[in-house]
């Protein structure tokens, strides 16, 4: 089973100049909402509704995604970057021990949910064409499609690794998060952090030191391809759309289940402040979200149905 195991040391991204890089997982998020958008259109298209709504849509929810994301990670697991570097909070650069350009890192999924709820009901206030829920129960498709795209670039990031996978046929080597990139420049001799880490990569020393993992990641993603399926066939194939919270209750069900599972096999993002009963702060963030979706599920009963 030697070949489910395997080195993980990739490009990370394009270098441009100095210390700015195009990072193949800020991509990630562009591929995401560019789907995202296309899967709209489809559905405002086949509801014939006016895709005059679709581009405030689309600025409305990358707005409330990104600030959702990164004031969630920051107030969940971070929070000590408000009080030791604020600017890195909002900003795609770190200030504290110097100046370096790092893209949008640090980016919480519950986080984004609840921004995307907020901005959803923002949005609802200043179009009115339908109501918060119907746009919910078609937005978490694209969410959904979305959330594939940018565990993926967690995994090209080297991010939200798993716990060390001993016997398990499938595990991956992380070397650019076993060594950083100072200590590998100052392993190789180098500074240039990809020739180093290149370098550490050919050395089998070096390699064997570091610990198999669970491609946590990638357990996601493909998860969340189940997820978007799912949702587009009870929308595509089926009356539950017109069962006005259904689409959305199904979502939160689904996709924080997922999360609430593969946290077992998660390393922690960060300070757990919430550690009880064996269970992390992922895992507890996630259950009200489940029991949310399981309300709209079965017991939410709208006045009218939309059609």
């Amino acid at each position: 089973m030697q070949l489910l195991k395997f080195n993980w040391n990739p490009i990370t991204g394009i270098d441009i100049s100095g210390n700015f890089k195009l990072h193949f997982y800020s991509l990630m998020w562009v591929v995401a909402f560019i789907f995202g958008w296309y899967i709209m259109k489809r559905i405002f298209t086949k509801e014939k509704i006016s895709l005059d709504y679709l581009d405030p849509l689309f600025i409305y929810t990358v707005l409330a995604t990104m600030l959702g994301a990164r004031l969630g990670h920051v107030l969940f697991y971070q929070s000590e970057l408000i009080t030791q570097d604020f600017f890195s909070i909002f900003l795609p650069f770190k200030f504290k021990g110097g100046f370096e350009f790092t893209g949008f890192q640090g980016l919480a999924s519950h986080g984004a949910a609840i921004g995307i709820i907020i901005g959803m009901y923002l949005y609802r206030r200043k179009y009115k064409y339908k109501s918060l829920l119907w746009i919910l129960d078609r937005v978490v498709i694209s969410v959904a499609s979305g959330a594939i795209f940018i565990r993926i670039g967690n995994f090209i990031n080297s991010e939200i690794i798993g716990k060390e996978s001993g016997d398990f046929p499938l595990g991956v080597r992380f070397i650019q998060d076993y060594y950083n990139k100072y200590d590998a420049m100052r392993i190789a001799g180098t500074k240039n952090v990809q020739k180093a880490y290149d370098a550490i990569a050919a050395n089998p020393e070096l390699v064997e030191q570091v610990p198999y993992r669970h491609p946590a990641q990638l357990y996601e993603s493909f998860c969340y391809i189940f997820v978007f399926l799912s949702l587009w066939y009870f929308y595509s194939k089926t009356e539950k759309k017109n069962q006005t919270g259904f689409l959305f209750g199904l979502f939160l069900i689904l996709l924080w289940t997922i999360r609430f599972f593969v946290e077992f096999v998660k390393e922690p993002q960060g300070d757990e402040y919430i550690n009880w009963l064996g269970l992390n702060t992922g895992q507890w963030l996630s259950i009200p979200f489940i029991l949310t979706g399981l309300y709209f599920m079965s017991v939410y009963n709208p006045k009218n149905v939309e059609k």
